[in-house]
């Protein structure tokens, strides 16, 4: 029986790991050891809390008290104070977390608050390096239910009620999906799992594998069942080591257990899994690519039709979906295709997870009813935008979505709202931008990234993308024209219409998106040769307000270009606009404000 009196949950996502989580874990086991506490208190490795702005993070319960950023200095006093003597260290607790002298309970903190978890439920919780915690929250039971109490057509059925849809961007119904697989005829099936998630600045799959890996071998073994397909690969980035590792781990866990291999829960049924490592190719995220892959060739995709149900992994037919829909798949077993339809939209039910980024206070990971709105996300969950700067645009699904313009921000977050302003729910990633953003800039980043990332198997994205990036670093240099607005939307159109696969065909996205809001920036670049946000180097001058000129000199003393001129406690210096270099050092050292950048 376990006798401890205190859990200290300790986050080691890559996050937290990176800010040394797991030196803090060796000093504290070293500190219960020296205070003889190590019987009383057990340390638990977790994966990710989600609140990655404050991490590291450590939870004591049973009090709840939620340590943000700990250093390893810290893990004496928290030792000494709390887990010997009973008292909160306060000081050391996160800042949202104290009402007055009282502690709120976790799930009152602004960044919980509104969050419901299903595809994270147990992220934060369990050591997702021992099975037998997952065990102990309901882990394994809906296989076990599955396999003795369901015929596979009955387990796609509560899929389909349900109402789960691919949580990788596309948003196609899970459950047709696998019908159309099971009533594919051949003497072998396959499942597959897309664990790449290669848009920039999303961490959710990352964050599932490495907090919960054995929810995707247990959901993967369900779909198989359903199916009817002996072997499954999940297909994970290399650049993901922590995550590999786990889900290593688990997978050999589940095979000395009897949960993967053969003749599982003494019912006949015959699933392994194994993982195939890719070496970062975006497009190795479109389905037939990531096909490709697996089999060892190129990672380009395959002309569709035959979709992957029909004709995939060596020409079998192959259920495809990725890591947060299968982390669905249990609950929805055990908790029934209602709970999990009650959730939600009436076209977008359960929930989504988010990494939120950029312009905010509160980074991290999130997961929300669906039909939330973008303003509950960025002002309550997220906190709202650093140094009371304004929202200014919300760009969702990464290169292949678009960016939503502050008068959208009380849109309910679903797949077909998302689509109709331009964008699309994408696999989670949200970054947020304020007022200093400028949106040509924005599009041309994204733009760039797919550019790099195209397989160049068809013509329109490996040429067409080229030429549209070409006209938005002209239009950010003030050399664009206003035909050349004209005719980069014209190519983002065509771009849109003819490329292959999912990649070439929303890469102009972010483009359109920011011609159909912003098109604005886009002229004054055109026409005034300025960047309203003083984001694009070509186009910046600083200048020297007289007004505000003390005439001191510290501006002349710290540019590296000598382009500054004047008499010090005599003349208004100015700056040489030919000769400036742009590095900014002129306006982060005068103390008066007094040189402006436009």
């Amino acid at each position: 029986m376990d006798l401890c009196r205190a859990h200290v949950l300790v986050c080691a996502g890559t996050g937290c790991t990176s800010s040394d989580s797991l030196k803090i874990m060796e000093k504290l086991e070293s500190q219960l050891e020296e205070y003889n506490l190590q019987e009383e208190v057990k340390v638990v490795k977790t994966g990710c809390f989600g609140l990655c702005e404050a991490g590291p993070i450590i939870i004591v319960y049973p009090e709840g008290a939620f340590y943000s950023q700990v250093r390893i200095e810290d893990i004496e006093r928290i030792t000494e104070e709390h887990l010997l003597k009973g008292k909160v260290v306060k000081d050391l607790l996160y800042k949202e977390s104290l009402e007055g002298d009282e502690m709120k309970p976790i799930n009152e903190i602004g960044f919980y608050k509104k969050q419901q978890r299903v595809t994270l439920r147990n992220c934060g919780l369990i050591n997702p390096e021992i099975l037998e915690e997952y065990i102990a929250f309901d882990g394994y039971q809906a296989l076990a239910q599955v396999l003795t109490e369901m015929t596979p057509e009955e387990v796609i059925d509560v899929v389909k009620r349900s109402g789960l849809r691919g949580r990788g961007g596309g948003g196609f119904s899970t459950g047709l999906k696998w019908e159309f697989t099971a009533k594919a005829e051949a003497d072998q099936k396959y499942v597959a799992c897309n664990a790449d998630e290669g848009d920039p600045g999303a961490f959710m799959d990352r964050s599932v594998l490495e907090g919960d890996p054995h929810v995707i071998v247990e959901a993967m073994a369900i779909a198989g069942y359903a199916v009817g397909a002996s072997k499954g690969y999940v297909y994970v980035r290399a650049e993901y080591p922590i995550a590999v590792k786990r889900l290593q781990i688990a997978i050999v866990q589940a095979k000395e257990r009897g949960l993967l291999g053969e003749n599982i829960f003494d019912t006949g049924f015959q699933f392994d899994l194994e993982i195939r490592l890719g070496a970062g190719a975006f497009v190795c995220g479109e389905e037939t690519a990531l096909i490709n892959s697996i089999e060892g060739q190129r990672g380009m995709p395959r002309p569709r039709p035959p979709f992957p149900a029909h004709k995939g992994i060596w020409d079998k037919p192959t259920l495809l979906n990725n890591v947060e829909t299968y982390a669905n798949i249990p609950q929805i077993i055990l908790k029934g295709a209602d709970w999990f339809a009650g959730i939600g939209t009436e076209k977008s039910k359960g929930t989504k997870v988010f990494a939120l980024g950029g312009k905010i206070n509160n980074t991290g990971l999130l997961e929300i009813p669906m039909g939330t709105t973008l303003r509950e996300v960025i002002y309550e969950t997220g906190g709202g935008i650093p140094n009371g700067k304004a929202f200014k645009a919300v760009q969702t699904g990464g290169p292949s979505g678009g960016c939503i313009p502050s008068q959208y921000i009380d849109t309910p977050i679903d797949y077909d709202n998302l689509i109709s302003l331009g964008s699309m729910m994408g696999s989670g990633g949200m970054i947020v931008m304020d007022e200093d953003n400028c949106m040509v800039d924005i599009a041309r980043f994204f733009l760039d990234f797919t550019v790099e990332e195209s397989c160049g198997k068809c013509i329109p994205c490996r040429e067409g993308t080229k030429r549209m990036l070409e006209l938005l670093e002209n239009i950010s240099e003030g050399k664009g024209t206003m035909e050349d607005i004209e005719r980069l939307e014209t190519l983002a159109k065509t771009i849109k219409s003819a490329s292959l696969c999912g990649l070439g065909q929303t890469a102009p996205n972010p483009v359109l998106s920011t011609l159909k809001y912003f098109r604005n920036e886009y002229e004054a670049h055109v026409k005034e040769k300025r960047c309203p946000a003083g984001v694009c180097k070509a186009l910046l001058q600083y200048r020297v307000i007289e007004d505000l000129c003390k005439k001191c000199g510290i501006c002349a003393t710290k540019c590296p270009a000598n382009c500054i001129s004047g008499v010090k406690g005599k003349e208004v210096y100015v700056i040489d606009t030919d000769k400036c270099i742009k590095c900014r050092a002129c306006l982060s050292a005068c103390p008066f404000h007094a040189i402006v950048k436009g």
